[in-house]
């Protein structure tokens, strides 16, 4: 009697545990996770984000502000470079971007979500784990970004509609005669502050010839504070959008196609209307043409 108890207990654990992680997979994800500022005050707010991260065990590898009353702060640690190495061009997850914003009397603390970016960018694992490491650092959070949010398998293949691009249809910027090369030319143009571009991290990728490099955008449609200014208008800011990266792998440099990164990252935003693609139509082609002028 006891070892049939005992036997249907297991079963029980067993189905428990299968429609538990089912559950899990198929529960939508969003882009971001907002948490509670422990203060009111801007600087204070960065200052004390920052700590918490640092405290963490996270490498604060860039920060720099889009704009007036928003900083973002770009992290990394050995766990998402390492996921970050078992994927192609999987240095896109190398980083985690957290962002204060003032936005009216509200301080907004947010960082992208790992488990969607990690989803969305085809990594070797979910993140999850860094995911929880930020939970205790920060704080609980709040997902958004989506009304709805995105499952695991349409975020595998997100596309934002017919005809637009993948995450396997990158914009490729340039080729080199080797990787360092290509970081070589990359770096000198940014230090020489090119078209108005600047550097805000590079993170190489263990193992592999990839670095990631985040890039701020100052100047016509390609800016970042225009492209913000006309999209992010409603409801918890999504700064930490930005910055736009070029990942650097082998002897070549690629972007994410700005049609896949920007609709990823503002997944409910409309093709028509106030707030719309429509309204930056002219930045993915102006975003390729200054990234592309860093590989010349």
């Amino acid at each position: 009697m006891k070892a049939t108890v005992l036997k249907r207990a297991g079963v029980l654990i067993a189905l428990f545990l299968l429609f538990s992680s089912n559950a899990w997979s198929a529960e939508n994800l969003k882009p971001y996770m907002q948490v509670v500022s422990d203060t009111t005050d801007f600087n204070a707010a960065v200052a004390s984000t920052k700590n918490k991260l640092q405290s963490a065990g996270f490498d604060v590898v860039g920060e720099y502000s889009p704009y007036e009353n928003a900083q973002v702060i770009v992290v990394s640690n050995d766990e998402l470079k390492a996921s970050a190495a078992k994927s192609k061009f999987g240095g896109y997850g190398a980083v985690v971007r957290v962002s204060v914003t003032q936005n009216g009397d509200k301080i907004e603390v947010t960082y992208s979500n790992p488990v969607y970016w990690a989803r969305a960018y085809r990594l070797g694992d979910d993140q999850a784990d860094v995911a929880a490491k930020l939970t205790a650092a920060l704080g609980d959070a709040k997902a958004f970004g989506s009304e709805k949010g995105l499952t695991v398998k349409k975020l595998g293949k997100y596309h934002y509609m017919a005809f637009m691009p993948y995450f396997d249809d990158p914009d490729k910027l340039g080729g080199f005669a080797s990787y360092a090369d290509a970081l070589a030319k990359i770096n000198s143009n940014l230090e020489a502050g090119k078209n108005g571009i600047k550097k805000v991290y590079e993170v190489d990728i263990p193992g592999k010839e990839e670095s990631l490099i985040g890039i701020a955008m100052t100047e016509g449609a390609a800016a970042d504070k225009n492209i913000m200014d006309k999209i992010d208008i409603e409801g918890t800011r999504h700064t930490a959008h930005l910055p736009y990266e070029i990942l650097v792998s082998g002897d070549e440099a690629y972007a994410l196609s700005a049609k896949f990164r920007i609709a990823l990252s503002f997944p409910d935003l409309s093709m028509m209307g106030k707030g719309s693609f429509v309204e930056i139509m002219d930045a993915p082609p102006a975003i390729k043409e200054q990234l592309s002028s860093l590989t010349k």
